[in-house]
Order: structure tokens, then C-alpha cells, then sequence
């Protein structure tokens, strides 16, 4: 889901970002100072299991750049400076997603594989970026912006979606049972997550609102701050502990408590839309 994301990615378009910075600045202060040591926070607290707490730590340290836009979308947000404030956390992961994945795991007494952290740093963050961004340049010099707006994105966002469904699909086959047989269990690991979003929506969308900011910039933030990359919290989680472990465990139910808690969040920016922005009276 990252190299999809990357191809929409004009990065000149990062300097617009200037021109209204508070969005993009409360989006990285949300994603990379406030989520990582909450989700930590609330692993350490709820969960016994090393491994349940990894995998939802991993959760809390990948910040969303690919399914987000999908709901700012739904959520009638500005998907221009959504796609700015989703490319700038796309650069920073690759260099904050292993130190802070060695930290908040060493914090919570995790035994750190900083080799394997480093391969799925390059294999599933910054392999993905570099390969978006010179695909992009190379088939806009050769095919033209309309064949590649038209034709290439569209194919490649369809060929992801598969590769996606297919990999829930394999960690479902071996999670799955777990999952059906022991309720109590899921209930337990979504709480964590639950608390996380809760208190990333509660803080972030009525910031915007205090502050005054249009409602699309102030649900583009809450959206992007409260969302996280499961697809890449997933990947690292199985390469760093294995497909059939704890933590890929935990991942899993991290798309399983997203979805239907980010299609509420869509509905809650619709129905106040109309309050934004917040009267100077």
C-alpha cells in the first residue's frame, strides 16, 4: 500500500505545506510525539504478553499513508493538503520508524533485533518510497501524465488492494482460528487500540475547531493522526517475530478495530462539518 501512495506523491507539492503549516505540524507532532509513547503507554498497562505488546507498539509507531486518503475522501476533507501531510510522514518513516521501534519496544523490556528492524525499515518503507518516486518521474518523461493517471495508477491501485486482501487473507488462515475460539482474547487486544484512537480523535478534531481551521484541514488531521499503517505494522510484526506469533497476532486486529472505528469518524466530521470553522463571535 505504500508504493500506491508514493506514485500520487508530487514531492515539490511538499513545499505548499508552508503555506499552511499548523496541519502538517500538528500531524507530525500527533504521529510521531504524542501516538508512540501513548500506545506504549496503554500496551504496558492492559497487556501481560511481551509479544501482544509489541505488535501493538509496532501499531502505535506506523502512522497511516495509504488507506487514510480513502477516508478523507469519504470525509469530504482537502485531499491536497492530505496527500502533503501523508507524504512528509512517508519520508519521515524511514528515518524514525527503527530508531523509535529500538526505543518504545527497549522501554518495555522487548528484546530489540535491530538487524531485522533495519531490513523491514528498507524492505517495507523505504524500498517502497524510492520506488514510487522514480517510477513516477520515469514513466512521466516516457508515457505522459494522462497515460499515468489514467492507465498506471489505476492498475497498480487495484493490484494493491489484492496483494493486501491476499496477506489478511494468509494471517487470517493462521490467526484466524485463534480469533473465532477466543473472543475474550481479541476484546483484549483491541483495547489498547481502542483507548489509542479514542484519544487521538478527542484531542486532535476539536483542536481544529478551537483553532479555528476549516473542517477540511481539522478531519484531514484528526483522520491522519488517529489512523495508523497496519499493512506495514503487519509486515514488520511477521518478519520480526514470525506469521504465527503474538505480535502478528495483535497487528491483525489492528485492521479489524480501524475500519469500522475510522468509517465512524467520517460520519462524526460529516454531521458537524456545518460548525467549522469555529465563529470569531
Amino acid at each position: 500500500m505504500m508504493y500506491p501512495t508514493v506514485l500520487g506523491i508530487r514531492f515539490s507539492d511538499i513545499r505548499q505545506a508552508s503555506r499552511r503549516p499548523k496541519p502538517l505540524l500538528v500531524t507530525i507532532f500527533a504521529n510521531w510525539v504524542v501516538a508512540p509513547p501513548l500506545m506504549t503507554l496503554l500496551a504496558n498497562l492492559i497487556l501481560t504478553d511481551p509479544l501482544h505488546k509489541a505488535g501493538v507498539i509496532l501499531l502505535g509507531l506506523s502512522p497511516c499513508t495509504a488507506m487514510v486518503m480513502w477516508w478523507m475522501f469519504l470525509a469530504k476533507g482537502d485531499m491536497a493538503q492530505g496527500l502533503i501531510n501523508t507524504s512528509v510522514n512517508a519520508l519521515l518513516m524511514i528515518f524514525l520508524y527503527a530508531p523509535l521501534a529500538a526505543l518504545y519496544l527497549g522501554i518495555s523490556s522487548i528484546p530489540v533485533p535491530w538487524d531485522l528492524i533495519a531490513i523491514s525499515v528498507l524492505a517495507f518503507i523505504a524500498l517502497p518510497v524510492a520506488a514510487g518516486a522514480t517510477s513516477r518521474k520515469l514513466i512521466l518523461e516516457r508515457k505522459g501524465e494522462d497515460w499515468f493517471e489514467n492507465k498506471y495508477r489505476p492498475s497498480v491501485g487495484r493490484i494493491s488492494i489484492v496483494a493486501l486482501l491476499t496477506t489478511l487473507i494468509v494471517l487470517f488462515s493462521f490467526e484466524g482460528e485463534v480469533i473465532l475460539k477466543n473472543p475474550l482474547l481479541v476484546a483484549y487486544l483491541a483495547a489498547p487500540n481502542l483507548l489509542h484512537y479514542a484519544t487521538m480523535i478527542a484531542w486532535t478534531y476539536p483542536l481544529g475547531y478551537f483553532a479555528g481551521w476549516a473542517y477540511e484541514a481539522a478531519i484531514d488531521t484528526t483522520l491522519i493522526g488517529s489512523s495508523s499503517h497496519f499493512e506495514v505494522a503487519i509486515a514488520v510484526a511477521t518478519t520480526l517475530y514470525g506469521i504465527g506469533s503474538g505480535a502478528a497476532l495483535a497487528t491483525v486486529i489492528g485492521p479489524l478495530m480501524e475500519v469500522p472505528l475510522m468509517l465512524s469518524v467520517v460520519k462524526l466530521g460529516l454531521a458537524t462539518r456545518k460548525y467549522f470553522p469555529r465563529s470569531k463571535k
